[in-house]
């Protein structure tokens, strides 16, 4: 391999923030400032450092995190410590909205301009708002999973990492608050000063990427009446009532005690899966009748024994928790709110597949979810609950975080697998199938976070009491995100086969609703007067539209609804991965389509209109994956469901 690489150096923020990482190098090959006398003699590295390339976006994390971007020299170390192309680097480096390879202020301001947060509006305020405070910037965003409580901003601050500490106690009373607090962006990071954002910025809701820092937010977003604890976050209604199953600790359980993660029920699942079998548990997911939460519907119980079945070892499994269809939230809620569940979840998935690691794929704009999860990992190692002998049954399992960098074609499977790779976040053709080649191009059974914990009440309450929930071919109890025009935004828990209508009631109907989109923005919207639809995937097929993940999303009539599908085909524009024709080409016609027929109707809009079905149809039929597979729906819906043109 012909390795060239530049001039530029690293800083020594830059080589300390790369060691941190990587540890130090062995060798001036490795990216030692000394080059020892042994060093003239041979080369060391080669096959070694390229076996560890999938360090290659925990390296540009701890750089971006660091300085607050991805310089040339940095990326140069970064690459010679892992034996990659400096171009490949660049080329993976450059992939993520959340880095950057070009100089900007330590803090930034990201602001969410997707469709329950108000759209580029929101951005040009806060942008003349913080114009003459220095050293902070501001950028626009796609959904930050924040849509129960929007408008929404992310604010990241770069810079060295903080003394680790404790996850401060759940305080209880409080309104949502509007600030966010200081302090860095590494992991386990831990604020050092009171709680501020820049000054001017008024946002319902702003975060920091810092993981311990961004707990002000949600954590102070309580309701005290509804809990004796006081805690039960804004975020979910329904917290507390008796019969919720997948939310039933959310809110009333310390999110940070494994001991009352115990108390109220936990590990009673791992336990009877160790009593059953590998075998057993599959059978019982199987005959559950579980599918994918994440909108595929694919059998949980077929693809787990697809994988066991493989001869090849190891398998692997990984939990897709990088949700980033606009107005998901629901595997952020849970994370944040029961994360021991998730850890549970997989090591039973582990347990059932013949997997003794796991990798939890962790959205990048999750930064509460990743300091709950990382201090639950902690717990779970130092009580034998991970680790290479879990509950004294003689298996070893450990499950690995990998922090997302703000892509949402890593929702698909396979481009995530090259994403912890250390590649673009690029989908495969398939087959060959993650059961057969998936991660590391091994067996590999990928799950959302809301699949893997349905196995929770599956392996507790049995097969058959699960499957008597919902419908016969959609089993169980499924999360919804509702938001927009609502009056109770959140997560709510319903069994399939409540209606559309009955969510809403919920959740808080406006008078004067115009549309529903279901699904997301790779969704459909459906009318007002369609509020009998069953919230099922048969159901929503047969009426022409789709459940997806769960998304809900209201609209009234004072919503400009041709401006929200320029955001939705903006969103797949900006968000295609490039790598097939159809996708690439097509999302930006979509968009080009959609930006000329603003403010017209009727004939005035009927060529584009044609034009807009001739793209849809070519990206349906021809792209590699999904996104470009979708791209068109919601609009095409809009069209002819609402005749948003006429």
């Amino acid at each position: 391999m012909d390795l060239h690489f530049g001039d530029s150096k690293p800083t020594d923020e830059e080589r300390a923030a790369v060691d941190a990482v990587l540890g130090p190098p062995g060798s001036a090959w490795e990216g030692a400032e000394d080059r020892a006398a042994a060093d003239l003699r041979w080369a060391r590295g080669g096959r070694a450092a390229r076996e560890r390339r999938d360090l290659l976006l925990p390296g540009l994390h701890a750089l971006n995190d660091r300085v607050g971007w991805v310089s040339e020299g940095g990326l140069d170390y970064l690459c010679r410590r892992l034996t990659v192309p400096p171009a490949e680097g660049y080329g993976v480096a450059t992939f993520y909205s959340m880095f950057s390879v070009r100089p900007r202020p330590a803090t930034m301001v990201r602001v969410c301009t997707d469709l329950a947060c108000g759209g580029a509006g929101l951005c040009g305020e806060v942008e003349g708002r913080l114009a003459s405070v220095p050293g902070v910037g501001v950028e626009r965003s796609p959904c930050l999973g924040l849509c129960e409580r929007a408008p929404a901003a992310l604010v990241v601050r770069a810079g060295p990492p903080a003394d680790p500490s404790p996850i401060p106690p759940l305080p209880a009373t409080g309104a949502p608050p509007r600030t966010t607090a200081r302090g860095s962006v590494s992991r386990g990071s831990a604020p050092d000063a009171a709680p501020q954002t820049p000054e001017g910025l008024k946002c319902a809701a702003a975060v920091t990427l810092a993981p311990a820092t961004s707990d002000t937010i949600t954590r102070a977003a309580v309701s005290p009446e509804d809990s004796p604890a006081g805690t039960v976050p804004l975020t979910l209604p329904q917290a507390g009532h008796p019969g919720l199953i997948l939310l039933r600790r959310v809110g009333t359980v310390d999110p940070a005690s494994l001991d009352d993660y115990r108390a109220h029920g936990g590990y009673t699942a791992l336990r009877r899966a160790f009593a059953i079998g590998p075998a057993e548990v599959i059978r019982e997911v199987t005959e559950s009748g579980l599918v994918g939460r994440g909108g595929a519907a694919f059998p949980t119980g077929q693809k787990w024994q697809a994988t066991a079945a493989r001869p090849e070892h190891p398998h692997y499994v990984v939990c897709n928790a990088d949700e980033s269809e606009p107005g998901t939230f629901k595997d952020r809620v849970i994370m944040e709110g029961d994360p021991y569940a998730l850890i549970e979840a997989m090591t039973v998935a582990g347990y059932a597949t013949g997997a003794h690691h796991g990798y939890l794929y962790l959205r990048g704009e999750y930064p509460r979810a990743l300091r709950r999860l990382e201090h639950a990992l902690t717990q779970a190692r130092a009580r034998g609950l991970l680790g290479d002998d879990v509950l004294g049954q003689g298996y070893a399992f450990d499950i690995e975080i990998r922090r997302g960098a703000g892509a949402y074609i890593c929702g698909e499977e396979t481009a995530l697998f090259n994403s912890i790779e250390g590649y673009r976040g690029e989908p495969r053709s398939k087959p060959p199938f993650p059961v057969e080649k998936g991660l590391f191009g091994k067996p590999t059974a990928e799950n959302n976070v809301e699949t893997l914990v349905n196995v929770l009440p599956i392996l507790t309450m049995g097969a058959a009491a699960y499957a008597a929930i919902g419908t016969e071919k959609s089993t169980g109890p499924k999360l919804f995100c509702v938001s927009g025009s609502v009056a109770r935004p959140g997560v709510y828990e319903l069994p399939f086969g409540a209606t559309l209508g009955e969510l809403l009631a919920l959740a808080g109907r406006p008078d004067n609703l115009r549309a529903v989109l279901l699904g997301g923005a790779a969704g459909g919207f459906v009318r007002a007067d369609e509020m009998d639809i069953p919230l099922t995937f048969e159901g929503t097929r047969e009426a022409g539209t789709t459940l997806g993940s769960g998304v809900v999303l209201a609209f009234d009539d004072t919503v400009p609804l041709p401006r929200v599908l320029l955001r939705i085909a903006e969103f797949f524009r900006d968000e295609s991965c490039g790598q097939c024709v159809p996708c690439r080409v097509g999302t930006v016609r979509q968009e080009e389509s959609l930006h000329r027929i603003l403010g017209r109707t009727g004939a005035d809009a009927a060529d584009d209109i044609a034009l807009l079905r001739d793209v849809g149809r070519a990206m349906r039929d021809a792209s590699i994956c999904g996104l470009g597979q979708t791209a068109w729906n919601a609009v095409e819906s809009a069209i002819d469901r609402l005749g948003a043109y006429e």
